[in-house]
């Protein structure tokens, strides 16, 4: 399996001029090439394809006064910018069929994006040196913060700005999916907003909101940005102390949900979540609340890191009613409103914690062997009956109806 590795770049003056040389030259090919293809669609002419566009856009246009600059940069990062631009293309056009969530139709790109990167193949040279340094062609050898070691020689890396101004390497490496040792304990997550995770061993993990902590902070640094003046420089360092503030709380939240779900791989054999609509409650009033949660980035996690480690992952239907069934007699009782945390199961009467109720239910739809004990919070008092109630005096025992004449 194909994995991610990121890792912190710490180019010098000479090298991050490089590198933005580097960004601009991407940037245009792209650009020029989504508007030969636009202009071709406008007016009834089939798509170029990429090798047309690579020698229009690159080879012929390296020999123009106009686009010369080109060939200051590696001509690697300008076919994969071509590769961009197909795989944009492709995603779109498979969206409108069904293959896949619906994706916007390509855009042109800005210098201004938050988000600016190059990725170089292996066809561009470039290599880790023994140093420690990765060396890049026209750009040179850029310290990188090595915090683990690769598992295998990686085949592409990519270069990446991001909107606080930070350089990253990351390299996709080919990498055997491993197994850790069998376990026996099974998991069922319900995952909230009151508390992020509630486990079906009973288990609450606290939601940290990470954004809700930051937003005196976040707010502070807005309105010193609002107050510069637009296109001068101390705006520009308002905005990048902006941007820092706000990556701050994503890495927070991403190191949280690494450490998670990690924790819950290894505890477990299998692990099983429920399919929410995310896009459905961030149109909600609780829109803001649902983003800081992040449950889409933790549960892609546990996916991946099951398939990694050798665990069984099990993603039930959204529409699976975990929290109106008991867990402990399987009566459907109904829906509830959000405010009813605990609730009274008329079948049985067994009083149940909302949240560990839907957990044990989860793992339960998923075919998990999960115990409902846990979600039991205690048994409903039953009435004592006519001849257990009352006193008994003197040790004689309590006469029940009419005595006898």
């Amino acid at each position: 399996m194909q994995l991610r590795y990121s890792f912190r770049l710490y180019p010098n003056g000479p090298q991050r001029a490089a590198l933005a040389r580097a960004f601009g030259c991407a940037r245009v090919v792209y650009n020029d090439a989504l508007r030969a293809r636009e202009t071709a669609r406008t007016s009834g002419e089939p798509f170029p394809g990429t090798g047309d566009l690579s020698k229009l856009l690159i080879t012929e246009a390296k020999k123009t006064g106009e686009r010369a600059w080109l060939g200051e940069v590696s001509a690697v990062i300008l076919q994969q910018s071509l590769r961009d631009l197909d795989t944009a293309y492709r995603n779109f056009f498979d969206g409108l069929k069904g293959k896949r969530p619906r994706m916007g139709v390509p855009r042109f790109k800005s210098r201004r994006d938050n988000r600016q990167a190059v990725r170089f193949t292996a066809n561009a040279r470039w290599k880790i040196t023994p140093g420690g340094d990765l060396s890049l062609p026209k750009i040179g050898d850029v310290r990188v913060k090595w915090s683990r070691n690769l598992p295998s020689v990686p085949s592409t890396v990519t270069v990446i700005k991001d909107a606080a101004g930070r350089y990253f390497a990351s390299f996709v490496v080919e990498t055997e999916p491993g197994t850790l040792p069998e376990t026996e304990p099974v998991v069922g997550i319900d995952l909230g907003l009151g508390h992020f995770a509630v486990l079906s061993d009973g288990t609450k993990i606290d939601a940290p909101r990470f954004l809700r902590r930051a937003e005196k902070k976040l707010k502070r640094a807005q309105r010193n940005l609002s107050r510069k003046t637009k296109g001068s420089s101390n705006r520009t360092k308002a905005r990048i102390k902006v941007a820092r503030a706000h990556a701050q709380v994503a890495d927070a939240r991403r190191e949280f949900h690494h450490q998670l779900s990690t924790r819950l791989i290894r505890e477990n054999q299998a692990v099983a979540v429920e399919d929410l609509a995310v896009k459905g409650l961030a149109r909600t009033r609780l829109a803001k609340s649902v983003h800081d949660a992040g449950w889409s980035a933790f549960v892609a996690m546990l996916e991946y890191k099951a398939a990694k480690f050798g665990r069984t992952f099990h993603r039930i239907g959204r529409f699976e009613p975990t929290s109106q069934v008991c867990s402990v007699c399987g009566v459907q009782d109904g829906p509830k409103p959000l405010h009813v945390r605990v609730w009274q199961c008329a079948a049985c009467g067994t009083v149940l914690d909302r949240d560990i109720n839907a957990a044990v239910n989860v793992a339960k739809a998923a075919g998990l062997a999960v115990s409902a004990c846990r979600a039991r919070v205690s048994r409903a008092l039953v009435p004592a009956q006519r001849g257990e109630a009352g006193t008994h005096r003197d040790g004689q025992p309590i006469v029940v109806g009419t005595p006898a004449l």
